[in-house]
């Protein structure tokens, strides 16, 4: 029985980054970029005004009072022709090119109309103000985006402000699910006494597609060796092959039995973790395969440690994991030798974040699960926590 931390360094060291593919950036949210994203353009590309007003020479403007004639217009994409000469001002609106000779914008505000040809300036105009010069945002050649991003809504902008269409981003891995029970029946089916709803397959599949990955739900697979063994082929496009159920080493556990003719290499089973003891890991072949533990709880717990991170290994994703941190509003026992992962309830009081964790944290218990804000993270040997103790927890906003 290994640790938590050991089995994760073993998943993540056993998978590299997917070869990469060229998609448009519409379809580029929440895709990892393979490659720097390097701005085209400057933004802006030439000097724009701030503002709606008159574009002027500074040196006509040193004096309120000042009357210029207007001799033209720029609005945002039809710049003036021409250059500004003496005595001249150009009305301008926001987003509009700065005219050639004009360095100033004096704002409708402080401007007063006298006829449709001619202005008086109520202010002094000052040097450069109210103009966004060109490349103020960035410049050619500029780092927009770092390779190994997960891209947001913002970074997409920015790479097309760069006028950049189109951008390398890694493939998303292909997973298999496979569940395993001759107990086990679908949502909505006829049951017979001893049968249960088949749901960790629903819950794996979402957070597989929440996390980079696409999902293919082989369905429930009988306890049978012959049906068990027929999994790679089944899975035989599949990046990684993860199993629910049936890795323990009861009668009924078989994805061992069934599988070590096939090949299978066992890198790691049992961790040290509750809930999720039973887990295993190895290859196929060159599938590799993640086993499960059965139980829905287990089940999403263990894949939000260890598929999670495997996914993010195979997707080139290099953001740094951020710890959260909160108080206990109860008192908590001193942990035994296993990674406890405990279901809680989070609020504020004040500026500060409480955590109580659910009172029955038995891991048949579905409910709780997705009633919970977070898992408290207990290590091994974890000394007694009274209540107002700092403890780590691990968000489930993304299960």
């Amino acid at each position: 029985m290994i640790s938590v931390n050991e089995a994760v360094e073993r998943i993540v060291s056993a998978f590299n980054p997917l070869p990469s593919e060229i998609v448009p950036i519409a379809d580029g949210y929440r895709r990892v970029i393979a490659e720097d994203a390097i701005a085209k353009v400057n933004q802006p590309p030439f000097p724009v005004s701030a503002m709606d007003g008159y574009a002027v020479r500074y040196v006509d403007c040193t004096t309120a009072g000042s009357i210029l004639s207007v001799v033209g217009t720029a609005p945002a994409g039809k710049p003036f022709s021409g250059r500004l000469e003496s005595g001249h001002c150009v009305r301008i609106f926001t987003g509009g090119v700065v005219p050639d000779g004009a360095d100033a914008i004096v704002i409708q505000e402080n401007v007063d109309i006298l006829d449709g040809h001619q202005v008086r300036l109520r202010v002094v105009a000052e040097p450069n103000r109210h103009i966004r010069r060109a490349g103020l945002d960035f410049c050619l050649n500029d780092l927009l985006v770092a390779s190994g991003t997960r891209l947001s809504a913002r970074d997409l902008s920015l790479i097309a402000a760069g006028d950049i269409a189109e951008i390398k981003v890694h493939r998303r891995p292909r997973i298999a699910i496979a569940a395993t029970g001759d107990e086990l029946t679908p949502p909505g089916a006829k049951k017979i006494r001893g049968e249960i709803v088949a749901s960790s397959g629903y819950a794996l599949a979402a957070m597989i597609e929440n996390w980079g990955g696409t999902a293919n739900y082989l369905g429930i697979i009988p306890d049978r060796e012959e049906a068990i063994s027929s999994l790679p082929e089944r899975a035989q496009d599949a990046d990684l092959l993860v199993t629910l159920g049936g890795a323990s080493v009861g009668d009924h556990d078989l994805i061992q039995k069934a599988l070590e003719p096939r090949g299978l290499r066992v890198n790691f089973w049992k961790i040290a973790m509750r809930p999720g003891k039973p887990l295993l890991f190895g290859r196929v072949g060159d599938l590799p395969l993640l086993g499960l533990p059965g139980n829905p709880v287990s089940t999403i717990v263990c894949a939000l440690i260890f598929l999670k991170p495997a996914i993010r290994a195979m997707i080139g994703d290099k953001c740094q994991a951020v710890h959260h941190y909160a108080s206990l509003a109860t008192p908590l026992a001193a942990n035994d030798g296993r990674y406890d992962f405990l279901r809680a309830k989070l609020h504020h009081r004040n500026d500060e974040e409480i955590v109580t964790p659910m009172a029955v944290q038995d891991s048949s218990m579905l409910l709780n699960l997705a009633q919970a804000d977070v898992l408290i993270l207990r290590p091994p040997h974890a000394p007694a926590a009274p209540a107002g103790s700092v403890v780590e927890v691990l968000w489930l906003n993304d299960v």
